[in-house]
């Protein structure tokens, strides 16, 4: 039966495939940012904190998926507090107000790093406190408040992507191209840490799945990867190939890379630098996760190997090239 469904941050990557993906399979769907999304639905144009517009987007919506958050490296807190954490807050009190009964809240496995690998670990608690950086520590508290909202009615999940990636990411595939095109394309360690990615329509697919079994599964956090560990050299270089580029040809040390990040951070206060410190941890530290409470829980299961994912996306650049 279709149900009508609010998708925030359809402007990005996440939110416009997950309101495709709902759009295919006969949903009514509504998306709500402050751009044009671009999209064949109905939009609503809104800041997550003008607290009128949400309650208008929200009117007669029967379930929710929260893509929409400041995403960034470097920032004033008060920017990632805004947005992440008031944000929230406010869309869980519209939700709730006008009687949505299934809230899915897009957090990231960031929020329980602590600067240890993550070698086959399931969803750790959100730690607001010990998260890295003010993007990390803002979605954690986003976290911990979305699942506290649970109730008999209510009912609110969190999924975690890994490192999403696809034709039209402007995260991770741009900014490696971006530096293969500058010349300063480089691994740290040689890139040998195993780190989980997740294609971009299975991180869709995750959150229509998370969706509908929201009700069952309310109150708990999953971790969404591809669950095929690559090392961080395999995944640098297959993006380069894809986009025309030669992969990496040298290496830092991790002390020298940290350092250097630490030192960009400072020097690049009001733009985003070029390294950052919990980029260099990123880098050069395993992430890699254990699915199987993911796919049992929420009946998914990724349909886009990595390999087929790489083609996929040597396709969609070699085509906006030619």
């Amino acid at each position: 039966m279709s149900r009508t469904i609010l998708v925030t941050g359809a402007t990005g990557m996440l939110g416009r495939v997950t309101a495709q993906q709902l759009l295919e399979r006969g949903d009514t769907v509504r998306v709500m940012q402050r751009g044009d999304a671009g999209l064949a639905c109905e939009q609503f144009r809104a800041d997550l904190t003008d607290t009128d517009g949400v309650q208008l987007a929200m009117r007669g919506v029967d379930g929710v998926i929260h893509c929409a958050a400041k995403v960034s490296m470097t920032g004033a807190r008060a920017d990632f507090q805004r947005v992440n954490v008031t944000g929230t807050q406010v869309m869980l009190h519209a939700a709730q107000q006008a009687g949505v009964a299934s809230f899915v809240h897009v957090s990231t496995p960031s929020v329980a790093h602590v600067g240890r690998p993550i070698v086959g670990d399931d969803a750790m608690p959100a730690d607001p406190d010990g998260a890295r950086g003010n993007y990390a520590q803002t979605k954690a508290q986003a976290e911990v408040i979305a699942l506290a909202s649970t109730t008999k009615e209510f009912s609110v999940c969190a999924i975690r992507p890994h490192l999403i990636w696809g034709p039209g990411d402007e995260q991770l595939v741009a900014r490696i191209l971006a530096r293969a095109a500058a010349g300063r394309l480089f691994l740290i360690d040689h890139g040998h840490a195993l780190i989980d990615t997740t294609y971009i329509d299975n991180a869709a697919d995750a959150l229509v799945h998370a969706l509908d079994a929201c009700e069952r599964v309310s109150g708990q956090a999953f971790v969404v990867s591809n669950g095929e560990p690559r090392s961080v050299s395999e995944l640098i270089e297959r993006i380069a190939v894809a986009g025309g580029y030669p992969p990496p040809g040298r290496s830092v040390p991790g002390p020298i890379a940290l350092l250097a990040g630490r030192l960009a951070e400072r020097i690049w206060q009001n733009t985003e630098p070029p390294l950052t410190a919990f980029l260099v941890e990123q880098l050069s530290t395993a992430h890699w996760f254990d699915q199987r409470r993911t796919r049992a829980l929420l009946s998914w299961n990724p349909r886009i190997s990595l390999d087929t994912g790489f083609t996929r996306l040597a396709q969609h650049l070699q085509g906006a090239a030619s």
